[in-house]
């Protein structure tokens, strides 16, 4: 069935009705200065008080539509709550960046609803002299929602899907391949004036019979935006018990299951809210409870268990809000400080000390892969605390457990992500496989792959570089393959010990080519550094003009030279054929992951037995380099 539905989808998908498009469209995100007259008329009411009665609906409207985009975002982070809900959920597939772009100006119908409105209470002023509350009022309200809007959204619906109306409109609501609270608002503006009808009958209704109020007002729009979002919602929340208790009640409220099954058959469940309205006319789903019932009957029960986790943790109380539960559209894209999110720092801040206390691992983003589920699990730590001495045993406790609950549930390989296997907190990851020898989990730095990207960044004619963080475990084996490739390597390093040792492991004929130096004004003629350890600016002024800085530094060193150029952080671009993923990594731009995380998919993707922890082995960086690209991983 849901073949179907995706091939009536797809060939209705470049075909466009009249009204189909919004008359806004090419303003983009600028779209929001249609709110300003409504902001200037209320600012002005303001300064001419005998004006501020007339023209206080401009500040209702405001407020209204703020909450009505609230609640649709509320219901978005819960949706992205995987670590809560991932055992409700109906469908198992990722939102990619298609549908986050499709649906990104899902919020035009709250711009339409306004204008409309306000257009509304122009023509008639008296309709906006509303007491706070009126009890009629509200059930009056009801009555016009049941007795009109019910009825005339389900025969409005299924019309919407006779075969001229599906073609020219309503193909771009199914298009969205996993429902979402913002797939509610995914509709052509034709679909959305008719749900101004739909919305504003119950309240113009009550306005006119003289029983409406403030909180009708307030309260119908958002119970209706409440429930709309609940019903595409890709979480299963109504427990089945409240419809074994009440049976009349499944007629009366619809659920998640009940409207996600009409995005998979769509001859049936067409309600708006109430599905008595599908039973009368002879429209309803026979599987909608059972399904309902067996998807909320899961909560408690252990989930699929992914092939591959990438155990991250977040650098810095910002970019901890580049997270798909918070802003959706905001993560799929590369992290930069946002204007919009310095008002929410300190909620960002009290987030990272809950965190703090609780410690609890949580799934991150998930996506798919020739079958394979990945998954991205963070540990609650930041990346200061890394550096505080005294926490090095509760982050190792973190990661620790992290690997131990992946054992448990049959995760075949766990890759640590940036600082979770810094040498000095724990070698690596090889403190946890010495101290679990039994682990059938595969336990991946993925630098094996890292020093791979860089070494292939570095053009071939290249005859010497300047290497800092050289005795780090990248550090030595990008030291020893160039070495081999007969490159001179200029290692900064202050310990003649630990450089004899690197020194040793070439071969007679290269260890020449090693070179230990003890201060940054020795690179002053080298063209190429990489950076291991973070570079000052008075440390990077002593690079001539035209250096390139590759780096492997977390975080990356700060771009303070014009006149050279710097490199990302060792990444790759992930295959072709990978579904569901929605979410960039950091500073990466879409469909790229850093070269660890890289490195640990391409361990599972070759069925490789042994872990990769400790020390690079510098023979592997070829082979693991062709694994790669063979499996379709790109160099960016």
């Amino acid at each position: 069935m849901d073949t179907l539905v995706n091939k009536r989808v797809r060939s209705s998908g470049s075909i466009k009705g009249p009204l189909f498009s919004w008359p806004w469209q090419n303003l983009g995100s600028y779209k929001y200065i249609l709110f300003g007259p409504l902001l200037l008329v209320f600012i002005y009411s303001r300064i001419y008080e005998k004006r501020q009665s007339e023209y206080g609906w401009c500040m209702h409207i405001l407020i209204l539509s703020s909450l009505r985009g609230l609640v649709h975002n509320l219901w978005s982070s819960f949706q992205g709550l995987f670590f809560i809900n991932r055992n409700r959920r109906l469908s198992q597939k990722g939102i990619d960046f298609n549908q986050i772009d499709d649906e990104w100006h899902w919020d035009n119908f709250i711009i339409l609803q306004a204008l409309v409105a306000s257009i509304i209470l122009l023509i008639n002023p008296s309709m906006t002299n509303l007491p706070v509350w009126k009890t009629s009022g509200i059930i009056y309200c009801i009555i016009f929602h049941i007795g009109l809007s019910e009825p005339l959204y389900y025969w409005l619906h299924r019309l919407s899907h006779s075969s001229y109306f599906f073609q020219q409109y309503h193909w771009l609501h199914h298009s969205s391949q996993v429902n979402h609270p913002f797939t509610a608002g995914h509709a052509t503006y034709l679909e959305q004036l008719f749900m101004c009808l739909i919305i504003g009958v119950p309240i113009t209704g009550t306005t006119l019979i003289g029983h409406s109020s403030v909180i009708m007002f307030y309260g119908y729009v958002l119970v209706f935006d409440f429930l709309r979002c609940m019903g595409h919602s890709n979480v299963e929340v109504v427990p089945h018990h409240i419809f074994d208790a009440a049976p009349m009640l499944r007629y009366t409220i619809y659920t998640p299951t009940y409207h996600f099954i009409h995005h998979k058959d769509m001859k049936t469940n067409f309600c708006l809210f109430m599905p008595l309205f599908d039973v009368l006319g002879k429209t309803m789903n026979e599987n909608s409870w059972d399904l309902q019932r067996e998807i909320s009957s899961n909560e408690g029960k252990k989930a699929k268990a992914p092939e591959f986790v990438f155990l991250i943790h977040v650098l810095d109380i910002m970019s901890s809000m580049h997270v798909p539960f918070l802003f959706r559209s905001l993560s799929s894209w590369p992290f930069t400080t946002k204007l919009v999110l310095l008002p929410l720092w300190p909620f960002a801040f009290l987030g990272m000390l809950f965190m703090w206390v609780t410690s609890k691992t949580f799934l991150y983003s998930f996506c798919h892969l020739r079958g394979n589920l990945l998954q991205s699990w963070v540990v609650p730590r930041y990346g200061f605390m890394y550096f505080l001495p005294f926490a090095k045993d509760d982050i190792n406790y973190q990661i620790e457990e992290a690997i131990c609950m992946a054992d448990r549930i049959g995760v075949k390989v766990l890759s640590l992500a940036a600082l979770n296997k810094n040498e000095g907190l724990n070698g690596g990851g090889k403190l946890f496989v010495m101290k679990h020898p039994d682990l059938r989990v595969r336990v991946v730095h993925g630098n094996t792959l890292t020093a791979a990207v860089i070494l292939n960044e570095i053009p071939n004619d290249i005859k010497e570089v300047f290497l800092t963080g050289a005795t780090s475990k990248l550090g030595r084996a990008i030291a020893l393959y160039l070495a081999r490739r007969k490159v001179r390597v200029l290692m900064l390093t202050q310990s003649t010990e630990r450089f004899k040792s690197i020194q040793q492991e070439a071969s007679l004929e290269n260890q020449n080519f090693l070179c230990q130096v003890t201060e940054f004004q020795s690179a002053e003629h080298c063209k190429t550094w990489i950076l291991g350890k973070w570079a000052m600016p008075r440390e990077q002024r002593w690079a001539p003009p035209g250096t390139h800085f590759h780096q492997f530094v977390v975080p990356p060193v700060f771009e303070i030279r014009k006149d050279c150029t710097y490199g990302k952080l060792a990444a790759m671009r992930l295959p072709d054929d990978v579904q569901g993923l929605g979410v960039c990594e950091y500073t990466l731009e879409r469909g790229a992951v850093h070269a660890c995380h890289a490195g640990g998919i391409v361990h599972l993707l070759e069925g490789w037995k042994h872990h990769e922890v400790g020390a690079i082995n510098v023979d592997d960086i070829d082979l693991v380099w062709e694994a790669a690209l063979r499996h379709g991983f790109k160099l960016i």
